[in-house]
Parts: structure tokens; C-alpha cells; sequence
């Protein structure tokens, strides 16, 4: 599923090809990606209209209408966004598309059709109503550390918990514990000033480089356990053994004794 910086991605190439570029026509071909309104509310909503901003909070991207409305664009699994000029070179999967006055087309591709498309009268609402975290990349380090206040619960747990923290998901988590040398079934609360520290310095480092390098995994450092993270590898050199265990219910890998356990 993407995560923070990859939705990052999707919205940077949004805000450089689709801001104050007119929609000239809306076809949906498949409204079941439209979990708040109909087809016909949907081409009402964006015809003739400009996005003029966008918003991220987390996996959470906004695109923003020139009469102040927005539209959520959350990819589930498998959602993405592609441009093209001509028809034959709309994605296999597209679900609605987007005609532009510059003449692109912004076609919206989810082979899996996980993906959620609002209509969103304000952001701000919307985010207090689902009770969103503040987006890992802008909490402060003291309101981070506060998260593990007396949570009994695992540390990948609270990592991924999107009411706590948005934007981290399966392989960054485990990225970031990793590189913090904390095994992710430390009990939340147990961890000292150090380990939250250390936590949070990772987790700023990790995303913040992904995203600069619009989550294009070939150009990651090599020293990142994202390449090893299969049990498949065994022992890695100078770390320790591969394990893989539940965690929070998702599947976790980490180097044993490497990642000190916290309990």
C-alpha cells in the first residue's frame, strides 16, 4: 500500500501537470472508487473547475477547487495517477479520467479498486472526523514522544496507528526500527527518552530522503534494510539473523538481537 512518501510522489506530479489547468471534461468509467457521491455528482463537482492547492496528511492527498471544495484522492493499494494525450495511452485499469484544457488527460488507474475518491467540503472537517494523526513529518518531537505515554501496545503498533501518526505503513515501519536498532514488539511504553529519540530522528530521516527522492526505491541508500526485508536472505553480514513475525497483525521482519527488545 502506499505510504507517505509515495503519495508524496502522486501529489507533486499533480501540483507541477494539474494545478490552474481548467477541467474541460470528467468520464467516469467505473464509480465504485466513489464512496460519497454518485457518477453525475461527481462530473457536476469537477467540470468546468480549477485545482488551485493540494493538501497531504499522511496517505491522505487533497486536491483543492477553485470554489473551495476539494476532492480526497486515497490510493488503497493499488490507486495512481497518470497523464497522456492520447487515448490509446490510458492506463489498462482507469476508473475516471480528467480532460484538461492544456489537452492532457489525468487518468486515475486502481486495478484493485481499494481506492477512496470524496468529495470533500472541508478539509479540516473531514480530517477531524476520522480522526487523523498529525502527519509524521511535521509532529514535533515532544508531541512524538508523547504517543508512548502508557500504551501497552507494540511500538510498530503505535507507528502505524493513523490516529496517532499519519503516513507510516508496513516497510517504512520496520525501516525505521531497524535503523533505530529497537525490535518493533518493544512495548510502547517501556521505551526510554533515547529510544524515542532515536525513533523519531529515523523516522524524519527515512521519509524526508524518500520523498526528495519520490519514492523510487532503486535510488535508496544500500545500507537500508528495505532490499533485505525477506526472511529469504537468512543472516545479514555483520547484523544477525532475518526473522518474520505478526505484529499488530501484519507481517514484521527485523534482525535479531541487532534490534533490542524493550519489554
Amino acid at each position: 500500500m502506499p505510504e507517505l512518501p509515495e503519495v508524496n510522489t502522486v501529489m507533486k506530479g499533480f501540483r507541477s501537470i494539474v494545478l490552474h489547468d481548467q477541467i474541460i471534461d470528467v468520464k467516469v468509467k467505473d464509480d465504485r472508487i466513489l464512496r460519497n457521491c454518485s457518477e453525475q455528482d461527481f462530473i457536476r463537482a469537477l467540470k468546468n473547475r480549477i485545482f488551485v492547492d493540494t493538501y497531504r496528511r499522511g496517505k491522505y492527498f487533497f486536491g483543492t477547487l477553485d470554489n473551495g471544495e476539494s476532492i480526497l484522492f486515497h490510493l488503497g493499494m493499488t490507486g495512481d495517477i497518470s497523464y497522456y494525450q492520447d487515448e490509446f495511452e490510458a492506463p489498462k485499469h482507469e476508473r475516471f479520467n480528467l480532460l484538461l484544457a492544456s489537452g492532457l488527460t489525468l487518468g486515475y488507474d486502481d486495478p484493485r479498486k481499494f481506492s477512496r475518491i470524496l468529495l470533500i467540503p472541508n478539509i479540516e472537517d473531514y480530517i477531524r472526523e476520522i480522526h487523523l494523526g498529525p502527519d509524521a513529518l511535521e509532529i514535533s518531537e515532544k508531541a512524538f514522544a508523547q504517543l508512548f505515554t502508557g500504551r501497552k501496545t507494540s511500538l510498530k503498533s503505535v507507528l502505524m496507528n493513523q490516529k496517532l501518526i499519519a503516513g507510516i505503513g508496513n516497510l517504512y515501519a520496520d525501516e525505521i526500527c531497524y535503523q533505530a536498532k529497537i525490535h518493533p514488539g518493544s512495548i510502547a511504553k517501556k521505551l526510554e527518552s533515547q529510544h524515542l529519540k532515536s525513533l523519531y530522528e529515523r523516522m524524519q530521516y527515512i521519509l524526508q530522503l524518500a520523498c526528495d527522492r519520490d519514492a523510487y526505491y532503486k535510488v535508496y541508500p544500500n545500507d537500508w534494510f528495505w532490499k533485505w526485508r525477506n526472511e529469504d536472505h537468512g543472516i545479514l553480514k555483520g547484523k544477525g539473523q532475518i526473522q518474520k513475525m505478526k505484529i499488530g497483525g501484519r507481517t514484521t521482519y527485523y534482525i535479531e538481537r541487532y534490534q533490542k527488545l524493550i519489554h
